[in-house]
């Protein structure tokens, strides 16, 4: 069985610093895809040079917890606080999504809101993930795959959109494989009823905010068959700058790590045998799979500018 790469930096959008590493990471030719956050104060600026990057493949980051909603405040009242940002309390909200049906209400309306947004971008929608996966909540993913196919999430075309599937192998997160495996199942039902789809592996889960180098070479010597997403949190600053949220995330480092000359020769060799790279869209059918967009080699190995 072939092996599928696709390369992720998350919160696209949230801070000028976070665009900058984007850029960046997806000119040295190893991040592929960018996941985009609609409604945070740089989003404007990751739009702009995401259509100045046509190879990369960006798809909806959408928030709905610790984080700016599209809508205003007065048509979300249950959601936000004072200041129009969800709240960090997932387990509660959790709660509140499943019981309360005018609670799922505005939660719909934020849902279609942060879609349509994204496609007034212009971009080709690539795949759909949520902050801090909160799309493994039945409830939201159940609302996310019936909004989302007006959208090109599961549509019947060779470009649709797909999932993150946040199933990261026993072996870099035993606990959480553990925890999450009955959801994990869930959901793996749920996409592939919907013909959504999807990574068979993720890597970023346990490490969320300390992705290394030596993580990257580690993860890329042992790329399990099938298709792979790996996400990180690139910037140029670093914790708290970013988010007070992100205190402890050390996303200069996970920039550093796309940059890595060592990673890069790395993915240079594995592309040269069984391995492609690329985004959701770029996986057609079961047949067709890993025939999806491959590294320009030459930027691969090429120092970046």
């Amino acid at each position: 069985m072939s092996r599928f790469l696709i390369v992720t930096a998350d919160d696209f959008g949230l801070h000028a610093s976070v665009n900058e590493a984007v850029e960046r990471a997806a000119r040295a030719g190893v991040l592929t895809a960018a996941s985009l956050m609609v409604a945070e104060p740089a989003a404007a600026d990751a739009v702009r040079r995401a259509h100045e990057m046509p190879h990369l493949r960006v798809g909806l980051h959408v928030v709905l917890a610790d984080g700016r909603a599209w809508l205003p405040r007065e048509r979300i009242p249950s959601l936000v606080d004072a200041n129009g940002r969800f709240r960090n309390r997932m387990f509660i909200d959790g709660v509140r999504f499943f019981a309360l049906p005018n609670v799922r209400r505005q939660l719909e309306a934020e849902i279609r809101a942060q879609f349509e947004a994204f496609a007034a971008t212009g971009l080709r929608l690539d795949h759909v993930n949520t902050h801090k996966h909160f799309h493994l909540h039945p409830t939201l993913l159940r609302m996310l795959l019936r909004i989302g196919r007006d959208y090109g999430l599961g549509a019947p075309s060779v470009h649709s959109a797909g999932m993150r599937l946040p199933d990261e192998p026993f072996w870099t997160a035993p606990a959480s494989a553990m925890l999450l495996s009955p959801w994990l199942r869930l959901m793996k039902r749920r996409l592939r009823a919907a013909h959504v789809r999807h990574n068979d592996h993720i890597f970023g889960v346990a490490n969320s905010g300390h992705m290394s180098e030596r993580l990257l070479l580690q993860i890329l010597a042992r790329l399990p068959a099938g298709v792979t997403e790996i996400y990180l949190h690139p910037a140029t600053q670093s914790g708290a700058a970013i988010s007070p949220s992100m205190a402890d995330y050390r996303h200069s480092d996970e920039l550093d790590a796309l940059m890595s000359p060592q990673v890069r020769a790395a993915l240079a060799a594995m592309t040269a045998i069984d391995v492609s790279c690329g985004g959701y869209s770029d996986l057609a059918d079961d047949s067709r799979r890993f025939k999806g967009h491959h590294h320009d080699q030459a930027a691969v190995a090429a120092d970046p500018q």
